[in-house]
Parts: structure tokens; C-alpha cells; sequence
């Protein structure tokens, strides 16, 4: 199936995973540490307030092709999302396009332009920089 006939959600549900695993796989890499440490660390980085810092970035950078901000767009005005108590609105909606974008990407197979993004999303540091 082409990967634009899904459904907004159903890409985010796969980008959140794609999103995930590199966090954590950037984790490990970084430091062995205990477990709950990284379990920490890695709710920082993958909580909405923290991907729409990321997605904040890339906008300002202009780093998203036209193609990746109208995947991105999809997500962020997909309907039925709702927002956790943690996050407002507006976050949860960015990080659902970021989400959106990673699972577009991974179903398209453009690993590369993952890993360029997903370093980008990373540099912006921790949530209260």
C-alpha cells in the first residue's frame, strides 16, 4: 500500500514507535546507565512538549522539503487527537506531525532522511534549554 493512502494517525502510531526506538537507541549509545535513568531520559525526549520544541527547530531552520511539511501538516490537522494533561493542545498536535512525518518516511524507506531529522530533534537539547 502506498504509504500516503494511510491515515494520518496510522502513520504517526508507526513514526511514534521509529521515533522512539532511535531515542533510545541514542541513549544506549551514549552511556551505559541504569535502566530508570533511561527510561527518564527517554520520556523527555519523546513527550509532545519536546517533539514541538523539535518540530519549532525545523520550521525555523527550514529543513522540511514541501513534500515532508504537507505530511507533517496532515498530521498536525489530523482530527480525534487529544491531548494528555502534560501538554497543551498546540504541543500534542506538532508532535503528532513529527510523528506522522517519521512513519511516512520509514514506510517510504528514507532511513537517511530519518536519521537527519531525528539529529536535528535531538540537538535541541533538553526540554527546559
Amino acid at each position: 500500500m502506498d504509504a500516503m493512502q494511510y491515515s494520518p494517525l496510522a502513520l504517526a502510531f508507526i513514526g511514534d514507535g521509529v521515533y522512539e526506538i532511535r531515542v533510545r537507541e541514542k541513549l544506549i549509545l551514549e552511556a551505559n546507565m541504569p535502566a530508570d535513568k533511561l527510561h527518564k531520559l527517554t520520556v523527555e525526549r519523546v513527550c509532545a512538549e519536546y517533539q514541538a520544541k523539535a518540530v519549532r527547530k525545523w520550521l525555523d531552520e527550514e529543513l522540511l522539503n514541501e513534500q515532508e511539511m504537507d505530511i507533517f501538516k496532515r498530521g498536525r490537522n489530523a482530527k480525534g487527537i487529544n491531548a494528555p494533561k502534560h501538554s497543551t493542545v498546540g504541543e500534542y498536535r506538532m508532535a503528532t506531525g513529527l510523528e506522522c512525518l517519521f512513519g511516512f518516511l520509514y514506510l517510504t524507506g528514507r532511513e537517511e532522511r530519518i536519521g537527519e531529522l531525528f539529529e536535528a530533534a535531538w540537538s535541541v537539547g533538553s526540554i527546559n534549554e
